[in-house]
Order: C-alpha cells, then structure tokens, then sequence
C-alpha cells in the first residue's frame, strides 16, 4: 500500500518536473486563449496550456477540450509527449491560422462571452484554421432581433436591427415589420463595449453613438452568447470596410485601434458644480479616451456632461486633493483636481485605491500624444459649451 503511494507520488513528481521544463518553450508561458501569465492548467486534447478562467470554458466542451491541471491531476506519459510536441505557438498556427484582422482577440480582462465565443470559434467550430474561407462576419449585412433597452421606462424590449456595410449604417426598427427605423447610426461613429456587469446580463453591450454632436448610449443583449459576439465583430469588419476608404494609405495596424474599444475606466465619483460653491453629487463617470463623461446613472442613454481631457502641454492637468476652503459637503473626501483651459472641476472618490487609479488613468490620457482627431473634438466640444 505504502509503495504503492510511493511509486504514485514519484510518477507525478516526474511528470510536474516534465511539464515544467515543457512550459519553458517559447508561447508556453502565457495562457493560449486569453494571454494571462502562467497558466495552471493544461488541455491533454489541444496540446495547449491555460489559465483557470479559460479551463473552466474548455471543460464546457469536453468532446474537444480534456483539461487537466499542471500540479494535482495525474498525466500519462502519451499525454505528456503530445504536450511536448505541441504547445502554444505551435497550436496557434493551427487554430489561428487565419483570424481576421478586424476579429476582436479578447485578453483577460474582458468579459466570459467574448472568452468562450473565442474559445468555441477556434477549436469547435474551427473558424480560423482554413485560411481563403469566406467569414460570415464579412458579409456586409447582417440583421436579427436584440433585446434593448428603453431609454425613458428601463425595460428591455425586443427591437430589430440592421447592419448595412454597402449604406455604413446600423439601424434599429420599433415593429419588425416597420418601414422607418427608430434610428440610423453611422457605423464610423459607434463603439460598441460588453459590459454584462452594468446592463445586468451576461451578454449585455454598450452601443455609444455621437448623435448631433452628442454621445447616445444604447444598452443591447441576446439570450445567445454567439449571437452577441457575432454582432460584436460584424460590426467592427464593416468599421474596418470604411476606415479603409476614409485613409487609403493606413495600414491595419494603425486602423484596428480606432475599431470598437474598451472604456478606459468607469464608476462612481461626486463632482461639484462649475461656482464649486454647490454640494457634491454622485455620478457615474466613463473615461472613453480623453472623453470623461458622467450621468446620474450608469444606464442612462445621454451624458450629463463631459470634459476633454487634453495634453499636458495644452494646459491641462490633474492633481491630488481639492484647492484649499472647497467646502467638501460629501460623504467622499478622496478629491482629485482637474485643470483645463476653460475651468476647474473637483471630483471626491469613496477610497484612496479608487482616487489612486482615476489620478493614474488622467495622467496617462493627459501624457499621450493628442491626433489630429482629438483637436477635432477638442474643437468641437468648447464649440458646444
């Protein structure tokens, strides 16, 4: 019995010892869906090592995906070789063979719907292991029903859309059967973001549109993950359709930035009025490039204001605290100073972490270089106020 136990315990040693000295192959090191360091966890059927958050999606499709862990399961030396023969870099020119450039390749950080449909479009339903193959997303019109929500009573209501590549438009229709639509939004204007967390649903996202110069706010989901993240890059592949008319001699590298992109930062700080002689009060702030816009809450379809946040040598700037006899009449006393050309704004945070990371998240937008674009906003925001 005992050297039974023995014998079990030294193969598993041999095999952590192997696997460790597998990991240190090129690509190994880092999660091969998400990118997150160290993965844990190995899948004995793909050849590939993951993190934890990507084996839990992995085991949702055991027929293609047995996943084990690196420290506590047994492996079998046939499993062993096939990981050593294998591994990251050499699985990625398999399954990534050709993923369109537009295709958003979720990190870590985003959300388990953008997660699992890059898992299940790569190693399920294999989209990108053939390249020449026409992509669905790329067929510059796509139209369904999505759940949004309404923008004066809240509720979620069924709404149908229309994405044109030949008209540049995303359209949404009251009545399925509705000959105008409640809306046309430019494509060259949208940004599109998951955020299940605010909308309430796993698969909830944010479509955000400049309407007359305005920031609209759209809150859309589906029941079907696929479906959602499918909206999601088929808007981006008709965004990428017009950039390359818009500046014929960019490349894709320059082109994907300006292609839907995450929020910078967004949550709750108090901010007073322009006379800072008003109470402070709670509103939900979004950091979306150098736009910090804020509402009365997270929902809401337009912002109640919003400050551009420019170059430092354009005299702006950011500092910690509140300029000496603010009269701080909130529960929030984490105060944080920004500096504009035109004014002055004061905002308080609940915690120090959180005034910490909105300070950092201002400077890195006030250091960074402004495009010829961002003057364009810059302009056109002091034109509005």
């Amino acid at each position: 019995m005992i050297r039974g136990l023995y014998a079990e315990m030294s193969t598993n040693e041999r095999a952590i010892r192997a696997l460790k000295e597998i990991l240190q192959k090129p690509g190994n090191d880092a999660c091969a869906d998400c990118g997150s360091r160290d993965p844990g966890w190995g899948s004995c059927s793909l050849g590939v090592f993951i993190c934890l958050e990507c084996s839990g999606i992995h085991r949702n499709i055991p027929e293609i995906s047995k996943v084990k862990s690196l420290r506590l399961s047994h492996w079998e030396d046939h499993e062993l070789q096939f990981m050593a023969e294998n591994g990251n870099e050499l699985m990625k020119k398999k399954f990534e063979a050709a993923v369109p450039v537009y295709y958003y390749k979720p990190t870590h950080k985003d959300c388990q719907a953008l997660r699992e449909q890059w898992i299940r479009a790569k190693y399920e339903r294999k989209e990108f292991s053939k390249p020449g193959e026409n992509v669905r997303y790329e067929s510059g019109m796509k139209e369904g029903v999505l759940m949004k929500r309404g923008r004066d009573n809240g509720q979620f209501l069924s709404r149908r859309f229309v994405l044109s590549e030949r008209d540049g438009t995303l359209k949404y229709y009251i009545k399925y059967d509705a000959k105008e639509p409640k809306a046309v939004i430019k494509v060259d204007s949208i940004n599109a973001t998951f955020q299940p967390e605010k909308i309430g649903n796993p698969n909830g996202l944010q479509i955000t549109y400049l309407k007359d110069y305005s920031t609209r706010n759209i809150f859309v989901y589906h029941e079907n993950s696929k479906e959602i993240v499918d909206w999601f890059n088929s808007i981006r592949s008709v965004q990428l359709h017009y950039l390359k008319v818009a500046f014929p001699g960019a490349t894709d590298s320059e082109l994907i930035p300006k292609l839907t992109r995450n929020f910078l930062k967004e949550g709750y700080m108090e901010k007073t009025g322009p006379r800072q002689t008003e109470g402070f009060k709670k509103r939900w702030f979004t950091l979306d490039q150098r736009r910090l816009m804020y509402f009365k809450d997270p929902l809401d379809a337009f912002a109640k204001g919003e400050v551009f946040l420019g170059n430092r040598d354009n005299g702006y700037s950011v500092s910690l605290g509140l300029p000496a006899g603010t009269h701080c009449n909130g529960a929030w006393q984490q105060g944080i100073t920004i500096d504009t050309p035109e004014r002055c704004f004061l905002f308080t945070c609940e915690t120090e972490s959180d005034q910490q990371d909105w300070l950092k998240h201002f400077s890195d937008v006030m250091s960074a270089q402004m495009s010829p674009q961002d003057y364009t906003m810059e302009a056109l925001l002091k034109h509005r106020h």
